[in-house]
């Protein structure tokens, strides 16, 4: 099938939504609720709806399935008033302090507020203090920030499984929703509200469980805003400032594709790659199990020990003495007499390298893993 987006003829087949086919043909829709790795999408932000051509209302692109002749308008003038005006209503919500936000430069609200010139209310009266909570050691929570797209929800219970982040539904007088007070005084609050109850269904605000949650972070990365995020971002430099390198993650033999966040050779953020074989999932440890890098105490040179002290030395020197050791016991108490023991933290190349020297030159098959149980 055949249908037009801007004015460009893309081919699809049947089922397929107005989202993926733009997404394959390069062609920018604006989301903030989709996620890309959930088994469906939700339609709850409304940002991505677009015009098509004969039809009085929009519709949303992330759940709409295209239809054979079909021409679509991303952009029109009707688009982008429609997606100003949830944007400056996202923008009254909560606290959005861009200046002061950890996330300034890779905030996805922030994006679509300056490309589609949403005005933001001002700070004249202050508002209501928000208090940043500490969800677990590793992820923090600014309910402020918050703009209710539900991406924390999905990627917590269709990517991870791990069916921890709880649901509140909004209060119909909008006064509170969990930590979050409306000012009564304002009109504008309860037209928000009201706006929600249309466009979302049904509005949430996701708080993480501790009880349930085992700070693998999938939320933090879904996140779009800074709502969720991690407790070392608040703590080093803005994204933009740092650059990112894509590397292995050592913990295991799985081999999960990180992206590391660095300044100065030192990891401030880590998150996952979208690539195999976690195609950016990770768990707590890769995420967030990194500040032994740049540790004071971590060990950077092989160790010796001699009268009972350990002492420096370089790797020539460690190798040498491992081998003649090894050399010196397998010939006065035989091979049966030496043990080796593989890790699942390398890799299974490595792993099968070692089992390799085990058999071929120490001349033993005491070779044991610890994933064996």
């Amino acid at each position: 099938m055949k249908c037009t987006i801007n004015g460009i003829e893309c081919e699809f087949n049947p089922g397929q939504t107005i989202l993926e086919i733009a997404t394959k043909y390069n062609i920018f829709i604006p989301t903030l609720c989709y996620l890309k790795k959930s088994s469906a999408p939700t339609g709850k932000c409304n940002i991505c709806a677009v015009e098509i051509v004969g039809k009085d209302e929009l519709v949303r692109a992330c759940v709409t399935e295209a239809e054979d002749g079909m021409e679509i308008l991303t952009e029109s003038d009707k688009c982008i008033i429609h997606r100003r005006e949830i944007l400056e209503n996202l923008l009254a919500m909560g606290y959005h302090d861009c200046p002061t936000c950890p996330i300034p430069g890779s905030c996805e609200l922030q994006d679509l507020v300056f490309r589609y010139g949403a005005k933001g209310i001002d700070f004249t009266k202050a508002k209501k203090e928000y208090v940043v909570k500490y969800i677990t050691p590793f992820i923090r929570w600014d309910s402020s920030k918050c703009v209710q797209c539900g991406r924390c929800i999905q990627a917590c219970f269709d990517v991870q499984v791990n069916n921890a982040i709880r649901i509140f539904e909004v209060d119909g007088d909008a006064k509170k929703v969990e930590d979050r007070e409306f000012e009564e005084s304002k009109v504008e609050s309860r037209r928000i509200i009201e706006r929600l109850k249309a466009d979302f269904k049904e509005p949430i605000l996701p708080a993480p469980d501790e009880n349930f949650c085992v700070s693998c972070g999938e939320c933090v990365q879904a996140c779009p805003v800074g709502a969720l995020k991690s407790s070392f971002e608040w703590l080093g430099p803005k994204k933009w400032e740092m650059k990112r390198v894509v590397t292995t993650c050592s913990y295991c033999g799985v081999g999960c594709q990180l992206e590391l966040y660095v300044k100065d050779n030192k990891v401030f953020l880590v998150n996952g790659a979208d690539r195999a074989p976690n195609h950016g999932s990770l768990c707590v440890k890769g995420r967030f199990g990194f500040r032994f890098i740049s540790a004071d105490d971590r060990l950077k040179k092989p160790l010796i020990k001699e009268n009972g002290k350990f002492r420096e030395a370089s790797w020539d020197e460690a190798l040498d003495f491992v081998a003649k050791r090894l050399s010196e016991i397998k010939a006065n108490y035989g091979p049966d007499s030496i043990g080796v023991f593989a890790s699942a933290r390398i890799t299974n190349e490595e792993n099968y390298i070692l089992q390799k020297f085990t058999r071929a030159v120490l001349g033993t098959n005491n070779i044991d893993h610890c994933a064996r149980l």
